[in-house]
């Protein structure tokens, strides 16, 4: 994609678009267990919403949200995003959120919530980063066995985000201006670096003491290529981190801003952490 190539983002409610939308999906991950048309157009016409992304007029990526229910609230499910491999990291994401965000208001709904890899450093950086969602609920092993493209050989542990979309401001922001040193000497995970650079855990530090108002925990900068070339760290690294992760969230803790770190000799980046 050229600075010249503008990406449109659109709502989508007819059917021959919602199939578009199921083709690419099989097309992401590798498979035929894809979303039904009949199911997506349901839930447009029922307080849902289905995006697409647009480059030329060439579908390259989708949003699909359905309502949720709490026993006291409505709110919107974010249920998956995708995107054409030629087309990510690019920007796509951000703009199909920020749309989600924009055509949630219209419908009424004040609060988003989905689900991620919290090992994914991209989608960390864009959910509690950008966005300003904020986490204090891990789920292991959410969707049991995955066999896709990018899920497959290690437990589908996910975040659950809460997007509070009336707030102007969400983004915690504590862990901004901190010098990284301290922050990698404080980070609950600690790491080694093995062959191809890459970061492996070490030993975790215990919980903060008390006083503390601020925690900082490292993932993995690439954790897709750790999955796909060494099986066995990427399972040390999901089980290390939900094991610090579930302690933090039972003792008060949330995840409320994420420190993008740009110095390629560190492997790694970190959220952060604040008591609830």
């Amino acid at each position: 994609m050229t600075k010249t190539q503008e990406i449109i983002i659109r709502s989508l409610h007819r059917i021959e678009e919602l199939e578009e939308v199921r083709k690419l999906e099989c097309n992401i991950w590798g498979d035929t267990d894809s979303i039904p048309s009949h199911q997506t157009i349901t839930a447009v016409k029922n307080g849902g919403l289905v995006l697409g992304a647009y480059c030329k007029d060439q579908l390259i990526g989708f949003q699909y949200s359905f309502p949720g229910f709490n026993g006291k609230s409505a709110y919107l499910c974010s249920h998956i995003l995708g995107i054409d491999e030629q087309f990510r990291n690019k920007g796509v994401g951000e703009k199909l959120k920020l749309a989600q965000r924009e055509e949630a208001i219209k419908l009424g709904y004040s609060h988003i919530t989905w689900t991620y890899d919290p090992l994914e450093s991209i989608n960390g950086y864009l959910n509690i980063g950008k966005l300003g969602g904020v986490c204090s609920t891990y789920i292991a092993n959410c969707y049991g066995e995955m066999k896709d493209l990018l899920n497959s050989g290690i437990p589908s542990d996910r975040f659950l985000v809460e997007w509070h979309i009336g707030k102007k401001e969400t983004t915690d922001s504590r862990g901004r201006g901190i010098a990284l040193d301290l922050v990698m000497e404080n980070s609950l995970i600690q790491w080694d670096t093995i062959e191809n650079g890459l970061p492996v855990p070490s030993f975790t530090l215990g919980l903060p003491e008390p006083e503390c108002d601020t925690a900082f925990v490292a993932i993995p900068k690439d954790f897709r290529t750790i999955r796909a070339t060494n099986i066995q760290a990427a399972n040390e690294w999901r089980m290390k981190s939900r094991d610090v992760f579930s302690d933090l969230f039972q003792q008060g803790w949330q995840v409320t801003d994420f420190i993008k770190n740009s110095t390629t000799e560190i492997p790694v980046q970190f959220y952060v952490l604040t008591k609830n």
